[in-house]
């Protein structure tokens, strides 16, 4: 059921695409350089048509419940993000995962390691940013099992989709804030699943952010987190960022990241 709905999701966005697909030039405003890292909310821009934009790095996690505490390192969070036309990009993510486990201190044998499933989905630019309306991106993208390694291998195909709005605030800042839906875990139920972000512009290479998420179960506890970081353009499509953040309730004690994106050709 999960995979005929989420194949019907990306159906749809083709069917979306190809109704607002719009021959244009590329102008220097959509050429800028806007990444999906390092917080966990989306943008609803699309890579330039033609232009391959990789985003990749690495964090470091951490969880204690009931003596039992986890050491999570994603070694390789790396997504790719092809324009294959003015409206419309294609992407593809694949993160390796090193798992360590303490029981009571003591550092368990049960370690896991291996590749996460391989993130496939696209990403469709509904409108732009006009007055007090948002611009507007709909992402829709499916998790493969048969990808994954056996430490993370799942038994069914997981799927979201997610509304991306964007507003300018001012010459420095904007607010983005994402709203969709997810299915996983090998589990039936549905995650709600939002985010909230705050951006501003420090100087011409320097910004910083501060951020909301989560997710809300239709049964299971829902999970709420925050997080704050900072961007450093190196060049005009090179970025550096780190991120700091944990969870608001209880979970995560404390989320490190870091990592550079980079886009080809210049």
């Amino acid at each position: 059921m999960k995979i005929i709905l989420a194949s019907f999701i990306l159906t749809g966005l083709l069917f979306v695409s190809s109704l607002t697909v719009r021959a244009q030039q590329q102008n220097d405003q959509q050429l800028d350089m806007i990444t999906d890292r390092p917080d966990a909310t989306e943008s609803p821009n699309v890579v330039p048509k033609g232009f391959l934009q990789v985003e990749t790095g690495a964090y470091h996690e951490s969880f204690e419940e009931s003596g039992l505490k986890t050491d999570r390192n994603i070694l390789n969070t790396t997504l790719f993000r092809y324009g294959l036309l003015d409206n419309l990009e294609l992407r593809l993510g694949w993160d390796f995962i090193d798992e360590t486990n303490y029981i009571n201190n003591i550092k368990s044998d049960n370690r896991l390691s291996g590749f996460s499933p391989l993130l496939l989905g696209m990403k469709v630019s509904i409108t732009k940013e006009k007055n007090c309306w948002p611009e507007i991106g709909l992402i829709g993208q499916l998790q493969l099992p048969f990808t994954a390694g056996d430490d993370f291998k799942p038994k069914t195909t997981g799927s979201n989709f997610i509304f991306a709005f964007s507003h300018t605030l001012n010459d420095k800042s904007n607010l983005s804030y994402n709203l969709g839906a997810e299915w996983g875990d090998e589990s039936s139920e549905m995650g709600y699943i939002y985010s909230t972000s705050y951006g501003y512009s420090i100087s011409e290479r320097f910004g910083a952010y501060i951020e909301v998420y989560g997710n809300i179960g239709e049964i299971s506890n829902s999970n709420h987190f925050f997080d704050t970081g900072v961007t450093y353009l190196l060049k005009s499509n090179i970025q550096l960022d780190a991120t700091i953040g944990r969870s608001i309730d209880q979970g995560q004690d404390i989320l490190l990241s870091a990592g550079v994106s980079f886009r080809i050709p210049k």
